[in-house]
């Protein structure tokens, strides 16, 4: 154990996990790899959680907060901030949301919070509809419309909240249906359970669950609830913190591949958007987002220099086409993980779009999930020379794959290859 894993466990609480047997320390980066304090080098495929969107050190956002910050750092929600003003308009527009306002937070986490004020808010009501095996942040309400028992840390809510299938394609009662039959069916799980409630403010879903392992229904779905969500006038919520700016591929927004009944009435981001800065936010139509009858700031959402950050980032992400560099890379790597997987009796599936990977592992035999498994492959891959992440439902035995948005066509040969390399030696 290293002195600084010492000090952290002296100061930090129980439940704060690191990853590794013997934890990392990263002292820099430089487009898709990273060094630790001894000096390894390695190919990033998890980006921070999905948040180093774009590239480690990416000179034009590192420009862009350093000439801010020798402006100013800080200065609130209750000054005209340009920078702020500038990004709230790029992403309205991009939003897809007609009249769209923005209001910035500092994660993903206070994001959802909002949106689930806002809901709750406009249709005078505190029941929620959720998704089953979602992740939608730590506070005290995000939590309390996770569908994810291994990150639903209470079952006191301020919520009341239900959940809905869908969200898992390959397992649960509809797993053997055809893709139309399991619309269907999750359709009618849907009105059967608002059979059985009053008043509903929302659903919140992310059309690719994140930490739930990169599971995603098929497109569609969430059309489909729409039509029903329209009869109740009960609000939709699409959590894009993971799936936002193109890392899909397919789409710029998760939510785009079930479009055919519009866009969501309210929008969450946060992670890529800053490449590393702490900025979340909330897009929702006009009269949604101005519901609130009492006063409400943000002290740091919004702050100049994380805005500074966004409007290079995005600027970068636009003119370099990434949404186009993760639909033709993502589709070569998740190729080469597909033929890694058919090689391994541990690998189950590999599924995903665009630079959002999930390998989901079981114990050779079985249909059982394996978290040892993925833990044992998580440590062979960072022998190797690779990051990657991991999660899950109940159990977490699902590889998560996620690298910057500029993956280059020899970087994922290379992370394939270790994958490879990792799941032989550990499984």
């Amino acid at each position: 154990m290293t002195g600084l894993h010492e000090r952290h466990l002296a100061v930090s609480p129980d439940w704060l996990a690191l990853y590794y047997r013997h934890p990392l320390e990263l002292t820099h980066g430089e487009g898709r790899h990273v060094w630790d304090a001894d000096g390894n080098r390695y190919l990033d495929f998890f980006g921070g959680i999905l948040t180093t969107m774009t590239a480690h050190a990416l000179p034009e956002v590192t420009k862009a907060v350093s000439e801010q910050a020798g402006r100013i750092i800080h200065s609130s929600t209750l000054y005209l901030n340009r920078p702020m003003v500038e990004l709230a308009e790029r992403i309205a527009t991009l939003s897809g949301i007609p009249d769209a306002r923005v209001f910035f937070t500092t994660s993903g986490t206070e994001a959802n919070d909002t949106a689930l004020l806002l809901a709750t808010a406009h249709r005078g009501s505190n029941q929620i509809l959720a998704m089953r095996n979602s992740y939608h942040g730590r506070s005290f309400s995000a939590v309390s419309v996770t569908g994810n028992r291994s990150w639903s840390t209470t079952s006191l809510s301020p919520l009341q909240t239900l959940y809905v299938h869908g969200g898992v394609r390959t397992r649960g009662p509809y797993a053997e249906l055809s893709d139309e039959r399991f619309i269907k069916a999750c359709v009618a799980d849907l009105e059967d359970l608002l059979g059985h409630t009053r008043g509903v403010a929302a659903l919140i879903a992310e059309p690719v669950q994140g930490v739930g392992g990169f599971t995603a229904p098929p497109d569609g779905l969430y059309a489909a609830f729409r039509e029903v969500l329209d009869r109740h006038g009960i609000l939709w919520i699409s959590d894009e913190v993971q799936t936002g700016w193109g890392r899909t591929g397919d789409h710029f927004w998760g939510w785009q591949a079930h479009a055919s009944n519009g866009p969501p009435d309210i929008l969450t981001f946060a992670k890529g958007i800053g490449n590393g800065m702490s900025v979340g936010g909330v897009v929702a139509r006009a009269d949604v987002m101005n519901c609130l009858d009492a006063n409400s700031i943000s002290t740091f959402g919004g702050s100049p220099v994380t805005m500074a950050a966004g409007l290079a980032n995005l600027s970068y992400l636009l003119e370099h086409d990434l949404q186009g560099n993760a639909r033709r890379v993502g589709g070569l790597l998740i190729e080469r993980l597909r033929a890694v997987g058919a090689g391994s009796p541990a690998v189950r599936e590999v599924r995903g779009r665009g630079l959002m990977i999930g390998i989901e592992l079981v114990r050779p035999g079985t249909d059982e999930a394996d978290p040892d498994g993925a833990a044992a492959v998580l440590e062979a891959a960072r022998a190797g020379g690779l990051l990657i992440g991991k999660g899950g439902g109940h159990d977490t035995s699902v590889l998560r794959i996620a690298p910057p948005l500029s993956l280059t066509v020899a970087e994922a040969e290379e992370g394939a290859e270790i994958l490879g390399q990792a799941l032989r030696a550990a499984t």
